[in-house]
C-alpha cells in the first residue's frame, strides 16, 4: 500500500486530574477532528444563488404564475441555447422526460428499445411505462458507455429506438449508432441526466440523436430543488407532440387528442435552474479542476495496482457528473470511507437486469459480463464544483487507509 501523510491534530496540553484529563482530551479530539466531507455540497450551491433565487420567488409568489409562467418559458429558450437545439420542452422530472421523448418519436407497445445494461434503472423504466421492451446490451471495458457494436448487433425488425446512455458526465459515441439506426427507420434517444454541459467532438450532449430526456434532481449538474426534467430535439414537430403528451395530450384547454399524462416543469424549479444554468459552465470547470486534482492524488494507488482510475474519451469534453474508480473488496472500503466521514458512493450496485423489476426478462449473471463485473468494482467518491484541494485529500487519505485494511483483512482470510 502507497504511504499518504494523514492531516495532523493539534498537540494535548499538560496533564490534570485523570477525568478532567480525559474530558479535555476528548473536547481536543472532537474539535480536531475534521469536518466530514459530504459525496455533494448543495449548500455551497444554494449560498451562491440565495439572493438571485429569493428574488425570483418573489416574482413568482407575487405575480402566483406557478404553472408555466414566464420562468419556465425563459428557462426552456436558455437551456435550449445552451444545448445548441431548436426546442426545449420543460416536464416533471428525468423518467418522465425519457419516455415522453420515446413516446413522440413513436415508440409504442410491444416495441424494442436498446439500452444499456450499466445505467440507473429510470432508463429502462421509461421503457416499461410505455409497454415497451427493454432490450439490455453490455458496456465497453474502457469507459462504461453503451457498446455501439453490441447495440448495433441487437437490431431487430422489432427495434423502434436505441437509448445511449451519457454516464458519469460522458458522452456516449453516438456518432458510431445513429447512421446504422437511421437507416433501419430507428430512432436515438440520448439519456442525458448525467451529462448537463458535457460535449463530444464539439457537440453538446443532448443534441447528438433524434431527441434527448434529461434529468434536474438536485444532485445533478444542473439541479433543481426538487424533482424536475426536460426534453431537448432540433425537430419542431416532436417538441410539440412533448408538450401536448406532457399537458394531459392536450393542445389546448378542454380538448384531448391523444391519452397524455401531467408532467409539467414547475415555475419555482425553473427560477432556480436559470441561476444555476448562469454558472453552470463556471461549475463545471471546478469538477473538471477536482478530477484532475484526484488523478494526481490517486497516481500512487493507481501504478501500485489498487485503483483503477477512470478517463475522459479521445473528442469528449467531461463534466464528471460522478468520479467512479474501481478497485477490489470495494464494500469493504466504502465502509471504511463512511466510518472516515467520506461521503462516497456506488453507481450502480445492481446492474438492471439482475433487479427484481427485470427479472421477467430471463437474463442471469454472465450475461453482461464488463457490466457485471464494473458493478462489483466501482466507487464513486466526492466530486462537486466547490470540493477542495484539502477535503479531497482527506479522501484519498482515507481512501488509501481503507485499501489496506481490506488487503490485510484478505491476507488474514484463509
Amino acid at each position: 500500500m502507497t504511504t499518504l501523510t494523514p492531516p495532523t491534530s493539534a498537540a494535548q496540553s499538560a496533564p490534570q486530574s485523570a477525568q478532567s484529563a480525559q474530558a479535555d482530551q476528548t473536547d481536543r479530539l472532537e474539535a480536531d477532528a475534521p469536518e466530514p466531507v459530504p459525496f455533494v455540497d448543495l449548500g455551497a450551491q444554494q449560498r451562491e444563488i440565495d439572493a438571485e433565487v429569493q428574488a425570483g420567488l418573489r416574482r413568482v409568489f407575487d405575480t402566483t404564475a406557478f404553472i408555466g409562467g414566464p420562468d419556465v418559458q425563459a428557462f426552456e429558450r436558455e437551456y435550449a441555447a445552451f444545448i445548441e437545439v431548436s426546442d426545449c420542452v420543460g416536464v416533471g422530472n428525468g423518467t418522465d422526460a425519457l419516455e415522453l421523448a420515446l413516446r413522440a418519436a413513436g415508440v409504442e407497445p410491444g416495441g424494442e428499445v436498446i439500452l444499456p445494461a450499466n445505467t440507473f434503472i429510470a432508463t429502462a423504466e421509461a421503457v416499461s411505462r410505455i409497454g415497451a421492451v427493454p432490450v439490455l446490451v453490455d458496456v465497453d471495458p474502457q469507459f462504461l458507455l453503451i457498446d455501439p457494436e453490441a447495440a448495433l448487433a441487437a437490431l431487430t425488425a422489432r427495434t423502434q429506438a436505441i437509448m445511449p446512455v451519457h454516464l458519469y458526465g460522458q458522452t456516449a459515441f453516438v456518432e458510431r449508432i445513429r447512421p446504422q439506426a437511421e437507416r433501419a427507420g430507428v430512432a436515438v434517444i440520448e439519456d442525458a441526466a448525467q451529462s448537463q454541459g458535457a460535449f463530444r467532438h464539439g457537440r453538446m450532449a443532448g443534441s447528438l440523436g433524434l431527441a434527448a430526456g434529461t434529468s434536474f434532481y438536485p444532485g445533478k449538474n444542473l439541479g433543481a430543488a426538487g424533482d424536475a426534467g426536460a426534453v431537448m430535439t432540433n425537430d419542431p414537430e416532436l417538441a410539440a407532440r412533448v408538450r401536448v403528451l406532457g399537458e394531459h395530450g392536450s393542445p389546448s384547454k378542454y380538448q384531448h387528442s391523444t391519452v397524455g399524462m401531467n408532467s409539467r416543469l414547475d415555475t419555482v424549479q425553473a427560477v432556480v435552474l436559470r441561476a444555476k444554468l448562469a454558472r453552470l459552465e463556471r461549475w463545471n470547470e471546478g469538477r473538471r479542476a477536482a478530477a484532475d486534482r484526484y488523478a494526481e492524488l490517486l497516481r500512487p494507488l493507481a501504478d501500485s495496482g489498487d485503483v483503477w482510475l477512470p478517463a475522459a474519451a479521445q473528442g469528449n469534453y467531461h463534466v464528471w457528473h460522478l468520479y467512479t474508480v474501481q478497485l477490489e473488496n470495494r464494500d469493504a472500503v466504502l465502509e471504511a470511507l463512511r466510518a472516515a466521514g467520506i461521503g462516497a458512493g456506488v453507481h450502480y450496485p445492481v446492474p438492471v437486469h439482475l433487479t427484481g423489476a427485470y427479472e421477467h426478462l430471463g437474463l442471469t449473471r454472465g450475461a453482461f459480463p464488463v457490466t457485471e463485473a464494473a458493478a462489483d468494482r466501482l466507487l464513486s467518491l466526492p466530486i462537486f464544483p466547490h470540493i477542495t484541494a484539502e477535503q479531497q485529500e482527506r479522501a484519498v487519505v482515507a481512501l488509501d487507509r481503507a485499501i489496506g485494511r481490506s488487503r490485510s483483512r484478505s491476507v488474514a482470510t484463509p
